[in-house]
């Protein structure tokens, strides 16, 4: 049987004003992880529209296709055009979970939910030619999924190809979240057996691993036994956790040791009311400068995230958090505009309160005001987001942020760490253009290596780069 897999690209991805870097950094998984459940048989072509031209003029039996809310109209396209020509289109994803009835329409089967259990279910019935038109996930285990088919990934075209997911979704739920969608009606958290997990890091050639789970610390018996069993395998990675992780026990020492270098951190917001207003419990009452110090002394790089629009925030909030951003030394930053997601508590309540602008998910890539504000107006919101950007990563903030470091070393790592991820837009993209993105790191392992104390870089002691920003 003829497959093809697709990834369309967001639609932010493929403008001409956006960075082309963000959405060639790692190859994401979903469909790669699926393809594992296909007979040895079938040939499978996965294609991601990010990191290249989409071929729609083939003949496949089935063709499956991964949503997201900003890929939405154009994966509906896709479907159109491959089921007038005869083929089986599969819709899945993040949006598909959250409107079923807009994408049900473009599809001959849905996936609702995770497809560990649907997708296997659903190729035997279709090989027995009575597939069903809807599949909702029931079964919440990975602990014996079949490894990840990282032969179909295009590996060159990455610059930092070892992705890798070891646990599904989030203990916590934050009401703009996307996540609480797609895991309805079930466990929203779990992970695999960490000697799974750990065999499949043996696996991965080189030495960096780009962690994509949503909360990498989430659980701290399984995180545990990961560092524990990463200790002597001399990788580096980039993850992401929450602050109450961080400052609790002993489990981010045990994954610096293990060799984490970069961490991603919802900060999101500095306001108290505004964590109560997003439900974000697990920021509320815990000391943001702690756990930096603590992640700067293990010399754990910060990528922070920040939320723009919340109902407490008044004209002087970007100001005053690319300020504290600056001042506390986290070396990049992701700002966002608040965006509520279809499927999540936040859409529910600003729909109900007439405060949802429109549908053209286009728009709602968290760089756009889709809904009616409170404390700041429209034009404030977008031109602060704008300027937070600007400012966070001007020449001037980026010089201030390195020196804001004790040691020298970790002052000189962050400049060159955020100056090349942000100043360098030309480069990359040529780089890009010529399938030459691959071929740097090495020059970004050797720019990026850990100095011990002695001075001296340490074997394997390299940060991936970079944090998403």
């Amino acid at each position: 049987m003829k497959i093809k897999m697709i990834l369309p690209a967001l639609t932010e991805a493929k403008s001409p004003f956006w960075r082309p870097i963000k959405y060639s950094l790692f190859p994401p998984l979903g469909l790669a992880t699926l393809a594992a459940y296909c007979s040895p048989d079938d040939v499978i072509d996965l294609q991601d529209e990010h990191v290249e031209e989409l071929f729609l003029e083939d003949e496949p039996d089935l063709v499956v296709i991964q949503v997201y809310i900003t890929n939405a109209f154009r994966a509906y396209g896709i479907a159109d055009h491959y089921r007038a020509r005869g083929a089986y289109v599969c819709l899945g994803g993040l949006h598909v979970s959250s409107l079923p009835e807009e994408a049900l329409p473009h599809a001959d089967s849905l996936f609702i939910g995770p497809g560990e259990d649907t997708f296997p279910e659903f190729l035997r019935d279709f090989r027995q030619k009575r597939p069903q038109k809807v599949y909702r996930n029931q079964d919440r285990d990975i602990g014996g999924i079949p490894p990840i088919r990282r032969d179909l990934i295009k590996r060159s075209r990455y610059l930092v190809p070892n992705s890798i997911v070891v646990s599904r979704g989030c203990p916590h739920h934050c009401d703009f979240c996307y996540k609480d969608a797609f895991f309805e009606g079930g466990r929203s958290f779990y992970t695999q057996k960490a000697d799974a997990a750990l065999a499949e890091i043996d696996r991965l050639p080189g030495r960096h691993l780009y962690f994509l789970d949503d909360h990498l610390l989430g659980h701290q018996r399984f995180a545990t036994a990961l560092f524990d069993g990463m200790k002597g395998m001399n990788r580096v990675f980039q993850g992401a956790s929450t602050i109450d992780a961080i400052l609790r026990g002993d489990l981010v020492e045990k994954a610096a040791a293990a060799g984490m270098r970069s961490v991603f951190v919802g900060f999101e917001t500095l306001s108290h009311n505004n964590l109560l207003q997003s439900n974000k419990r697990q920021n509320i009452g815990r000391d943001y400068e702690e756990a930096i110090r603590r992640l700067h002394s293990l010399g754990i790089m910060i990528n922070g995230s920040f939320v723009f629009g919340l109902d407490e925030d008044d004209p002087d909030v970007f100001r005053r958090t690319v300020d504290w951003a600056v001042k506390n030394s986290l070396t990049t930053c992701t700002f966002h505009i608040l965006t509520p997601y279809p499927g999540t508590r936040l859409f529910s309540n600003m729909e109900s309160q007439g405060r949802i602008l429109h549908r053209n998910w286009d728009l709602y890539d968290t760089r756009q005001v889709v809904y009616k504000t409170a404390g700041l107006s429209a034009d404030e919101l977008k031109k602060g987001y704008d300027w937070a950007y600007r400012s966070f990563y001007s020449w001037s903030n980026i010089w201030k942020a390195s020196f804001g470091h004790e040691e020298m070393k970790h002052a000189i790592k962050h400049f060159a760490y955020a100056g090349g991820w942000k100043k360098f837009e030309p480069l990359w993209n040529f780089l890009i253009k010529t399938q030459g993105l691959n071929k740097m790191l090495p020059l970004l392992e050797a720019i990026l290596s850990k100095v011990n104390k002695g001075g001296a870089k340490g074997p394997g002691e390299l940060s991936p780069f970079p944090a998403i920003a």
